[in-house]
C-alpha cells in the first residue's frame, strides 16, 4: 500500500503532461493501479515495480489516445478547405517579405528558393566560396522567418500544411483572404 501511496501523485503528474486533463489523468492512473493489481502475478523482480507500473501508464496513456481517435475517411474530408488559401496567404506574404530582406539575402534567397538554384550553382553564380553560400542563405532564411514570427502566429499540421494563420498586425499582402484578422499587436 505504501507504494501506492507514493506512486499515485507522480503517476498522475506523469499521466497529466501527456494527457493534459486532470481527471483523465486520475482515471487513467486508477487504470493502471487495476491492471497492476490484476496482473502483479507477472512482474518477476520486485524492485522493478515503479517501472513495470510507468510501463503499464504508458501503455494505458496509448489506449486512451487510441480510443479517442476519429477514423478519417476520404469522404468526410473537406477538400476544398481554407487549407489552400492560407497556404497561399502565407506564400504571399513570404514573397513580399523577401523584398525587405537586405539585397545579399534577398539575392540568395531569391535565387535557391524561387529559382531552385543549389547552394553550389549559388556560389558560382555570386562568385563567392560555397560555405559564404550557404550562409547567406541560412542567414536570409533566419531573418526572415524572424519576419514572419513578428507580423503572423502560424501553425502547421503534420504534412506542414498551413492550418492558422493569425495577423499580429494588418496582412502585408494587402488581401484578408485566407488570413484570420487579430486583434494581437506585435511583440
Amino acid at each position: 500500500m505504501v507504494v501506492w501511496d507514493s506512486l499515485y501523485p507522480r503517476l498522475v503528474a506523469f499521466v497529466y503532461a501527456k494527457v493534459k486533463d486532470k481527471p483523465t489523468a486520475e482515471d487513467i492512473v486508477q487504470d493502471v493501479f487495476i491492471r497492476a493489481y490484476t496482473k502483479s502475478n507477472q512482474l518477476k523482480e520486485a524492485q522493478k515495480l515503479s517501472a513495470w507500473i510507468y510501463q503499464i501508464a504508458r501503455h494505458a496513456i496509448a489506449d486512451h489516445f487510441r480510443a479517442n481517435l476519429k477514423p478519417l475517411l476520404p469522404v468526410n474530408v473537406d477538400w476544398e478547405s481554407s487549407m489552400a488559401d492560407l497556404n497561399d496567404c502565407v506564400a504571399i506574404c513570404l514573397n513580399v517579405l523577401i523584398k525587405t530582406l537586405p539585397e545579399k539575402y534577398r539575392i540568395a534567397l531569391e535565387l535557391t528558393e524561387l529559382e531552385n538554384l543549389s547552394q553550389y550553382e549559388l556560389a558560382r553564380r555570386l562568385q563567392i566560396s560555397y560555405p559564404g553560400a550557404r550562409s547567406r542563405v541560412q542567414r536570409a532564411r533566419k531573418l526572415l522567418r524572424a519576419k514572419l514570427d513578428k507580423l503572423y502566429r502560424i501553425e502547421t499540421d503534420s504534412y506542414g500544411n498551413i492550418v492558422l494563420c493569425e495577423n499580429r498586425i494588418s496582412c502585408c499582402s494587402g488581401s484578408e483572404k485566407g488570413c484570420i484578422n487579430s486583434d494581437v499587436t506585435p511583440s
